[in-house]
């Protein structure tokens, strides 16, 4: 007999059930852990160290031999693959969010690829951290924000972890800060989505707040009509005087209608002079004198403005997908 056959047998007869013998079997190489541990012990220790899915956590395993520490190195190193490879990808949604401390405040914008992952609680969880972290950044670059550490980790190593969970673009794209020694601050952010900060010299944080809301809701280009460049202003002149010169009427009524229309468009796009939004009996202008404060700027921002979003054809998709192309 073939002696395979005759060591199956002599197995058998020991009462051994779990030992086959092949002449000239490649030997198998032996794994360092058992399959039912990684299944249930150390895929969800991995998993709750990485946040990463049950089947790649499996994966590293079995790769690094159930070797828990190198199985989270290469899941990490393949996030930061995948973080920059879906880098390239446009993240025109996500959140804005501000934070204050004493006489400086903050605004963040935090970005994702969809509106779904802009209201997931980590998230948002994250995109708080980073407005956090920013009051302690001096200056806007948002390169020395992400490498403040929260948690014992950079916030950068936190977003491409975050990738790598989620499986979207995720950037932290633009931090900006207003405050001084001799300045009040407030700011309001309107639904995630608008973000405004307004700076005093005197008055109070409230009244920052509320002029912020105004801002938000009205969106002036300028803080007061010396703010105007002067390009612009004699642009909007010369649209003006042609509108004007069309009525037929004499030059120098021409030039009063202009005068008047100049004044309107001032009060349209300059902060002071807007009708307060919350009241309708009194200017943003006045409102700041009456509280004996004086207005120092502002900021506005929107998620995502400036960025070209891209627009998908579905009826087109559709008609390729039956093509089979």
């Amino acid at each position: 007999m073939k002696t395979s056959f005759c060591v199956s047998l002599l197995a058998l007869a020991s009462g051994a059930t779990a030992f086959t013998f092949v002449a000239n079997a490649p030997t198998a190489r032996l794994s360092t852990s058992l399959s039912a541990e990684v299944t249930v012990a150390l895929i969800k220790e991995l998993r709750g160290a990485t946040g990463v899915g049950m089947m790649d956590c499996k994966k590293a395993l079995i790769e690094a031999d159930g070797d828990v520490e190198i199985a989270g190195e290469n899941l990490r190193k393949s996030g930061l693959a995948k973080a920059d490879k879906k880098a390239s990808r446009i993240a025109a949604e996500g959140k804005i969010v501000s934070a204050m401390a004493g006489n400086k405040a903050v605004l963040v914008e935090v970005n994702c690829e969809t509106d779904f992952v802009a209201k997931d609680k980590g998230f948002l969880a994250y995109a708080a951290s980073v407005a956090n972290a920013a009051l302690s950044v001096d200056g806007d670059n948002v390169v020395d924000l992400l490498n403040v550490e929260v948690d014992g980790k950079t916030l950068d190593a936190t977003r491409q972890a975050m990738v790598l969970k989620i499986g979207e673009n995720i950037q932290v794209r633009r931090m900006t800060s207003v405050g001084g020694t001799d300045s009040v601050v407030g700011s309001y952010v309107h639904m995630g989505k608008i973000g405004v900060m307004v700076e005093l010299e005197g008055g109070t944080p409230e009244l920052c707040q509320d002029i912020a809301m105004h801002v938000a809701a009205m969106n002036p280009e300028y803080a007061t009509k010396e703010d105007v460049p002067q390009a612009a202003l004699a642009k909007e002149r010369e649209i003006l005087t042609a509108q004007a010169a069309d009525s037929g009427k004499p030059a120098n009524i021409v030039e009063k209608m202009v005068e008047g229309r100049i004044r309107k468009y001032l009060e349209e796009i300059c902060l002071v002079s807007q009708t307060y939004v919350k009241t309708n009996d009194e200017t943003v202008g006045k409102l700041i004198e009456k509280a004996g404060a004086k207005l120092k700027g502002f900021t506005r921002i929107v998620v995502g403005e400036g960025i070209e979003k891209r627009e998908d054809d579905f009826a087109a998709e559709v008609a390729k997908m039956a093509a089979g192309k």
